[in-house]
Order: structure tokens, then sequence, then C-alpha cells
């Protein structure tokens, strides 16, 4: 007969897996201060806090930039593309603060490749992972695929800094 420790580890329940944080759009946009048309990942399917990142844009015919980039042959421009992968990114440093006291600015990209045209229908799954981290500098390197092709890869930086919260932002005073 097994003995009761035993008998706990056949019933207890394993932690959830890293990766297995997932955030929705909703969620996404209590991080991120970035809005439409501007906010360019619409789902986090895996993270690692303070490591790694993994999420998804759903590109449609409905993306602003398409009416003249190109009319005819919409491609996604490749700056917006590299600005998806530092959202991602950016996500992934801002869940390290408390929510609405810092920003991350983008600061450099380096061997940056466009490998392959993203088109409305393909669905970004972009992924980031920090290389460095100092204080206020991040590294990180990012590659984005559609259906498994690699379609963009670069190591992109960025600072943190404190988020000013306007009077505006901040809602009415109170009397007290």
């Amino acid at each position: 007969m097994p003995h009761s420790a035993e008998k706990t580890l056949d019933t207890a329940v394993a932690a959830p897996a890293t990766d297995a944080v997932t955030l929705d759009i909703n969620q996404i946009q209590q991080i991120l201060p970035h809005r439409y048309p501007f906010l360019l990942i619409d789902r986090i399917t895996g993270m690692e806090p303070g490591k790694r990142v993994t999420a998804l844009k759903s590109v449609t015919m409905n993306e602003p930039y398409f009416a003249g980039h190109f009319p005819g042959h919409p491609v996604m421009p490749g700056v917006l593309v590299v600005e998806a992968m530092a959202q991602a990114g950016g996500l992934l440093i801002m869940r390290e603060f408390e929510p609405n006291s810092k920003l991350v600015l983008f600061t450099g990209i380096d061997k940056c490749k466009f490998r392959k045209q993203v088109t409305p229908g393909d669905q970004l799954r972009i992924e980031v992972t920090v290389l460095n981290w100092r204080s206020r500098a991040v590294k990180m390197g990012g590659n984005i695929t559609v259906d498994g092709k690699l379609v963009c890869d670069a190591t992109v930086m960025c600072q943190v800094v404190p988020r000013l919260i306007k009077k505006a932002e901040a809602g009415p005073e109170t009397a007290e």
C-alpha cells in the first residue's frame, strides 16, 4: 500500500507552466499605452516573465496603412512589423513594474532583416527574448514568423523611463 505522501504526489495539481501565461487584447491595453490604430499585438500566447514573450498579430485588409501601402498590392510596412516586435518586448518589460509607472521607448534596431512580405490574412507569431537588461536599458532579440516561415528578425533596444501621468489621465481630483 502506498504511503500517504505518495498518494498526495499522485493527486497534486501541477503548477501551470510559465508559457501558459496568456493575455487578451483588453489585458494588453491595461499594460501598453498604445491604442488603435497603433496597437500592433492582439494576444499574448506565452510568457516567461522578464525573459521572453510570444505574441500574435492578425493582419487584416482593414488595417489603415493598406490604403496607401500599396494600392492593389497591400504590404504591411516593415517598420510596423518591427514595431509589433518592439511592442511585444515592451509589454514583457512593463509587466515587471507597477501599472502605468513606466514607458518603454524604442531606442534602436540592429541586424534587422525582412525575409518575406506580410500581407492581409497573415498572422504574425512574434517571439521576443531579453538578451541584456541593465537598469533602464534593455536589448532584445526577436523573430516573426507567418505559417512557420521567418518574415523578420532583429535586435531591438529600448529604454525604460518614468511615465508622467497628466491630470486629465489621472482622473478628477476629490475634495478631502
